[in-house]
């Protein structure tokens, strides 16, 4: 039984972690005004035929805080890039010079960045269900285990590991968005 609980805990506890690193993912994408490669890690282009990562078909960097770069490792790709920046809709403009494309990335507006701190909210919100979702699943593992002989104070001590995990990752997830939050809003 104990070999089962532990297994319980530690998947339990790899899960939460999971929300984590899938929340500081999509947090990558949220843009904060400054120009960053990973802001154009959605974008996909037509590579004869098949759907490629930009970053696949392209050296992607970022000469300057408002300028991202893309330097397309086949010229005859210039425009299949520009076509996938500007499908993505990430409310980018994309100009070639014959050499690589060019994004020059605006300021953000106030009311722009009130939508992205909605956008961070609400991709929180989302891991927060997913840390919640994880401890439902393990309690109901450990009430599969009582059934099957599991004393009941192992059970409630095992719930309460549990539980505190889910805390330290929920914090984790605000602090989170603390930071994330100040980010978009620093002008």
């Amino acid at each position: 039984m104990n070999e089962e609980i532990d297994f319980i805990l530690d998947s339990t506890k790899e899960s939460m972690k999971g929300a984590l690193a899938h929340l500081e993912k999509q947090f990558s994408n949220i843009r904060a005004g400054k120009a960053t490669p990973s802001m154009l890690g959605s974008v996909m282009v037509d590579y004869y035929g098949s759907q490629t990562p930009l970053n696949q078909v392209g050296n992607v960097s970022t000469p300057d805080a408002r300028t991202i770069t893309i330097q397309p490792y086949e010229k005859s790709m210039m425009q299949e890039i520009e076509k996938g920046i500007m499908l993505a809709n990430l409310g980018f403009n994309p100009m070639n010079n014959g050499e690589v494309v060019i994004i020059s990335v605006p300021p953000l507006t106030e009311e722009r960045r009130k939508d992205l701190v909605k956008q961070a909210k609400a991709e929180a919100e989302d891991s927060k269900i997913g840390v919640r979702n994880d401890r439902k699943s393990a309690n109901n593992e450990i009430k599969k285990l009582e059934k099957e002989g599991l004393s009941e104070d192992l059970a409630k001590n095992t719930e309460a590991d549990i539980q505190n995990m889910t805390d330290i990752h929920i914090k984790k997830i605000d602090e989170m968005l603390v930071v994330k939050e100040k980010e978009i809003m620093t002008v």
